[in-house]
């Protein structure tokens, strides 16, 4: 065979290769922007989901408004059942009805049915209902979920409820991740002070300030948020509205940096993914 010939011969048989051995990447669904994206085998396939039910009973008595009720979840669907088991679980019970429902579909339904009750009693009420629940991927590795929930419900009054809160999950031991299994026990009471310090130069406050002024802080004591995610930039705490101040202040968020905090770190493969 001439030397031209086994070359051609050689660059068909490394191209056909090639083709027979394609790149494996899995298809999710992006939760911020609905749009189809690849992600790489090592992170958790997951497609999104929504339930949407409306109540048939009419909020008003006038005949030209339809507004009426409204429950409204979007949530992702993982293809590991344990998962979706986990997240399931956690909605329920923030709404405390663990005891009532097991699904999504079963939550909206419940509350729908509230309303049918409410305007059963209290026919002459105009406020219109709604619940929105919406549960959005922010960390995504083998070893480590971080899902952010919001739920905004209202059932009349000033202003709807709002909560925002983080599930962490350990995907392979099927755990939850909390903060004890992150940081020392010993070194609990200097990620408060580094926290403190932080929070302060944020709100623009000296280190002798006190606290009583514009916040909800028990005792006037500075306190972490109670709920947190883990991000490249470090460990981040999310204030509620209520929890430290008015509710029209919103939300306050708080990042503590590794490294400002690393002496007290546990040697865990879930921050390994942050370095």
């Amino acid at each position: 065979m001439k030397t031209r010939d086994l070359a051609s011969f050689v660059l068909l048989t490394a191209l056909y290769a090639c083709n027979n051995n394609p790149k494996r990447t899995e298809k999710a669904i992006d939760s911020t922007n609905s749009a189809l994206t690849e992600t790489k085998t090592d992170t958790l396939g997951f497609t999104m989901d929504s339930i949407k039910i409306y109540s048939k009973v009419k909020d008003s008595k006038i005949k030209q408004q339809t507004d009426t009720a409204k429950a409204i979840i979007v949530y992702p669907v993982f293809k590991d059942p344990a998962v979706n088991k986990f997240l399931t679980d956690r909605v329920i019970g923030l709404a405390g009805k663990q005891d009532h429902y097991k699904t999504y579909q079963e939550l909206t339904a419940g509350f729908i049915k509230e309303f049918d009750n409410f305007k059963k009693t209290a026919a002459q009420s105009e406020a219109t209902w709604f619940e929105d629940l919406n549960l959005k991927v922010v960390a995504n590795y083998p070893n480590y979920l971080s899902v952010l929930y919001t739920n905004v419900d209202f059932k009349g009054g000033a202003h709807p409820n709002t909560l925002f809160t983080y599930f962490n999950y350990n995907p392979k031991t099927y755990q939850t991740i909390t903060l004890d299994s992150l940081i020392r026990a010993d070194g609990m009471p200097k990620l408060r002070a580094v926290a403190e310090k932080i929070f302060r130069k944020n709100e623009k406050l000296s280190a002798t300030a006190s606290l009583s002024e514009g916040y909800f802080f028990a005792n006037n004591v500075f306190t972490l948020a109670e709920t947190f995610t883990v991000t490249k930039e470090g460990l981040k705490f999310l204030y509620n509205p209520y929890e430290i101040k008015a509710y029209a202040a919103g939300t306050t968020t708080l990042i503590i940096p590794f490294t400002e905090i690393k002496d007290i770190l546990k040697p865990s493969s879930i921050l390994n993914n942050f370095k």
